[in-house]
């Protein structure tokens, strides 16, 4: 049986632009490799880098090749990555488990069995392009994947996804759709009471691209799945924007189809976290109230 889940005011916003947080999670507790070891990974999936390590707790890495820039100067994006601490799988919520798609059976198993946790993240990166960006989180999430063996997951406290490791390591995904498969969450929920379901994108925030929302009923919610990440996807690549009032194409027999067009526009999301959306009117298939 599912769980019910009571929507809660969430008088937080989400930020956009922020820093990307990406926990690695491990069974047994593992100390920062030595600082020749970074550099050589991080040089291979990055490029140019100086590495500092911050008395044993901390480690920054400069992405020399990626310089941020602000009205009142420039500087390189820099790469944090925290010691390993003391990790409680108690304080991920059943909401945030119910949407772990990627690990539907492992994720109990995985939160309880890991007992300590490094925590890598960005500063200065929401200067950067999305494009730029998204490609520069994704090689630092492939150095991790390297310099770290015994990690056994890596969760992503944004979007709330889960990947074992070993998903990570193997990966065959190329660019910036490395983003849209692992950072961004594609989430679906049924309305209790109704035939309604709601299919909603987590994580483009970050990038500072918005997050997607279909609410609707009598569609496969699989094929609104796959459409919430082709537009991800699209919105990500092309740089393009998509304004209230312009279109997207539909579905027809579960594939995108041009000769059908859904009208979007900018609301507030109907589930949290509170953010702005792009909310795609599904026509004969769409539910609720819309401006």
């Amino acid at each position: 049986m599912s769980k019910v889940f009571k929507q809660e005011v969430d008088t937080k916003e989400q930020r956009p632009g922020g820093p990307l947080l990406i926990t690695l999670l491990f069974k047994q507790s593992v100390d920062l490799p030595e600082i020749q070891r970074i550099a050589e990974v991080c040089r291979k999936h990055i490029g140019n880098v100086e590495c500092r390590k911050d008395d044993d707790k901390s480690l920054f890495i400069f992405a020399l090749d990626h310089i941020a820039k602000f009205q009142d100067g420039e500087a390189p994006v820099q790469l944090l990555l925290t010691s390993c601490t003391n990790f409680d799988g108690k304080t991920v919520d059943d909401f945030t488990r119910s949407q772990m798609w990627d690990c539907q059976e492992s994720h109990d198993r995985i939160l309880e069995e890991c007992r300590y946790s490094m925590l890598a993240t960005d500063f200065l990166a929401g200067g950067l392009l999305s494009l730029e960006r998204a490609n520069l989180e994704m090689d630092f999430l492939a150095a991790l994947a390297e310099l770290f063996p015994s990690c056994e997951a890596f969760f992503f406290n944004i979007s709330g996804k889960l990947f074992e490791a070993d998903e990570i390591r193997n990966n065959q995904i190329e660019g910036s759709d490395r983003f849209i498969r692992y950072a961004v969450n594609v989430r679906f929920f049924t309305i209790q009471g109704t035939n309604d379901m709601m299919v909603d994108t987590l994580g483009m925030g970050t990038l500072c691209i918005p997050d997607l929302q279909y609410h609707f009923h009598d569609l496969n919610p699989n094929w609104i799945v796959n459409h919430a990440y082709n537009v991800a996807s699209y919105l990500l690549s092309s740089g393009n924007e998509i304004n209230s009032g312009e279109t997207v194409d539909g579905i027809k027999d579960g594939q995108m189809d041009s000769s059908i067009q859904w009208k979007c526009q900018y609301e507030n999301a109907s589930i949290r976290p509170n953010r702005i959306v792009l909310d795609i009117d599904m026509e004969e298939y769409s539910s609720g109230k819309r401006k």
